[in-house]
């Protein structure tokens, strides 16, 4: 999204006129302007200047006595139903805007674009081509507030792949590619920046000095700190707390905390507030446990070093409908704001790991889509949260823009969008072993069987539980038949069990050992030369991976490789070693036999 269109130009206006108004703005160009009659085009280096050039110009520029327009260039083929929403009112409550936008039709996707403008900006995803156009159409010059809507189309890359990427005559189209185009260098996914917002609770009788008379109060800390804050007033009424969601850059999202720490005790003090008021951060399930570190180390790191008291909600905290724990921290101001960045540093660490994981995760398993798994927790409650509820990942009821456990819906959405199965080719079966507590066989069974029955119908996987070797064995094997989604889910699902049924402890991340049976012959290739591609494999995935040495085949001829580590890093590990299985199995596949006879299975 480079490229634009500069529209209400005069007749009179040429390219060096063009040239010298970015100039005068500082905004770089890549080429020279296009300019025919009444409109122009050119491209800027990226997104970032592009939107800048919108924001600076556009309306606000003058050119032989007319305002000039400046919006991004979108061809008609890629007119389909995505809109960029600018000059939202920076504090408009999300359920207003959640209401503008119903109105023309079912959006799919809304998801707030970092920019340095104090107004806000929104990307928006309809159902439909025709919802898009009718919100264009009403939507673009509506007052809000004091504010005058700005509504584009924005390029919609599946028509762009869609239709042959040609210039007027067949030939190459004038520019550079756009990001995550088909012309991008070698096909490689956009880089997108994610967003971890800053999670506070505040006691309800300061939500009003935060705010601030007519909103003052609250327009000062978002300018000061270049943050975007949303109060969620609405949120559990008559609850003693309220949460906070600061958008904004680590550092901007440190100082916004810091900021309203600081009014909150002002206030206290004006008001005889005597109680003792600690910083609460909210932060998602799935990375408490990193978060606390290995025996609780991280915690106790960051407390020393900080010089205050860290407390974490309890798991039965959680339900349905709250996925997020309650980092308290009780000290000085100072001294929980240098808590807040050391506790969000960690957060935002284990989200980045994660996302990685699950980048790799999608370019490895064939259509796979985690709106449809259900694993991952929510706090819409339309969408049960738990690894064992209906499938999830949809968006919560306190922000058009946090959707998803951090407020970045779209960015999950995207970073495992991948191809389908080939036609014609089914997905081929693998068998798991996953080795759980013998103490939560009952609680994977579920009574009378329904819940293991349940479960291998949602996942399309064969799940059995293997007899106990002894009756004193402490782990059960859990026998996994199914292809690479079905193995995903169901992994999922039982690791999420054993989280939510307390077999593992607070401060425990689920862990748990799994078992791939690989053809003899290519064990070698697990290993690699000198262990090269095993370590390698570990250090890719964060799982422990072992092929035990002097292992004696079974009388399929294969053998077992070990991994052990936490849900992702042990689906990673386990599709990693997927792979390598495959391109053995082309290789033989290929290769040519004497007298055209199958090979023969090695005795």
């Amino acid at each position: 999204m480079n490229k634009l269109y500069i529209g209400n130009l005069s007749e009179e206006a040429s390219s060096v006129e063009l040239e010298s108004i970015f100039e005068e703005w500082k905004i770089p160009i890549n080429g020279p302007f296009l300019v025919k009659t009444g409109y122009a085009f050119v491209d800027c280096p990226d997104e970032k200047w592009a939107m800048k050039a919108i924001d600076a110009l556009s309306g606000k520029v003058e050119l032989h006595g007319k305002l000039i327009e400046v919006e991004y260039s979108v061809p008609k083929r890629q007119r389909n139903s995505k809109l960029q929403i600018r000059n939202v009112p920076p504090h408009l409550p999300w359920e207003v805007l959640d209401g503008l936008l119903a109105q023309y039709g079912t959006v799919e996707n809304c998801e707030q674009v970092n920019t340095e403008t104090e107004t806000a900006v929104v990307n928006v995803k309809y159902a439909t081509k025709e919802q898009a156009r009718q919100a264009m159409e009403k939507l673009n010059g509506h007052q809000m507030e004091d504010y005058t809507l700005k509504v584009t189309y924005i390029p919609d890359e599946t028509a762009q792949q869609d239709a042959p990427h040609t210039g007027r005559r067949g030939g190459p189209a004038r520019g550079s590619p756009r990001l995550g185009s088909p012309g991008a260098a070698s096909g490689a996914r956009p880089k997108m920046q994610p967003d971890v917002p800053l999670r506070m609770l505040v006691p309800s009788q300061f939500v009003g000095a935060i705010i601030g008379k007519e909103g003052a109060t609250i327009r000062n800390i978002t300018k000061q700190t270049q943050s975007k804050i949303d109060i969620h007033r609405k949120e559990n009424a008559g609850a003693s707390e309220k949460p906070i969601t600061v958008h904004s850059t680590p550092e901007g999202c440190s100082a916004a905390c810091k900021t309203i720490m600081e009014i909150i005790q002002k206030e206290a003090q004006d008001t005889n507030y005597t109680e003792d008021i600690p910083l609460k951060i909210l932060a998602h399930n799935n990375s408490v446990g990193r978060l606390i570190g290995k025996e609780g180390k991280n915690l106790k790191k960051i407390e020393q070093d900080t010089d205050t008291k860290i407390t974490i909600s309890p798991l039965q905290d959680l339900s349905l409908y709250n996925p997020e724990r309650t980092i308290t921290v009780m000290g000085s101001i100072e001294a929980c704001a240098n808590a807040e960045r050391e506790v969000m540093k960690k957060i935002r660490e284990s989200y980045e790991n994660d996302m990685a994981a699950l980048n790799l995760q999608s370019d490895l398993i064939p259509g796979l889509n985690l709106n449809a798994l259900g694993l991952f927790p929510s706090s819409s409650p339309v969408m049960a949260p738990s690894m064992m509820a209906a499938p999830s990942v949809g968006q919560p009821v306190h922000s058009a823009f946090t959707s998803g456990p951090f407020g970045i819906d779209a960015f999950w959405a995207s970073a495992v969008s991948v191809g389908s199965q080939p036609p014609g080719q089914p997905p081929e079966s693998e068998t798991v072993h996953l080795f759980i507590p013998a103490l939560a066989v009952g609680a994977i069974i579920g009574k009378q069987g329904q819940h293991i029955k349940q479960l291998s119908r949602f996942t399309g996987a064969s799940i059995k539980i293997a007899p106990a070797d002894g009756p004193d064995t402490n782990q059960r094997m859990v026998i996994i038949t199914g292809p690479a989604e079905a193995q995903f889910k169901a992994q999922g699902r039982i690791f999420g069990k054993l989280k939510e049924e307390n077999f593992f402890g607070p401060k425990e991340e689920v862990k748990l050992e799994a078992h791939i049976k690989v053809p003899s012959s290519a064990a070698g290739r697990v290993i690699g030369k000198g262990g090269k591609t095993v370590n390698e494999l570990q250090n890719l995935s964060s799982a422990e991976v072992v092929v035990p040495r002097d292992q004696t085949p079974d009388e399929n001829d294969q053998v077992i490789v070990k991994i052990t580590g936490h849900f992702y890093a042990s689906q990673l590990a386990q599709r990693k070693i997927q792979e390598i299985l495959s391109q053995v199995q082309r290789q033989q596949q290929q290769k040519p036999t004497p007298g055209g006879q199958p090979p023969q299975r090695r005795k």
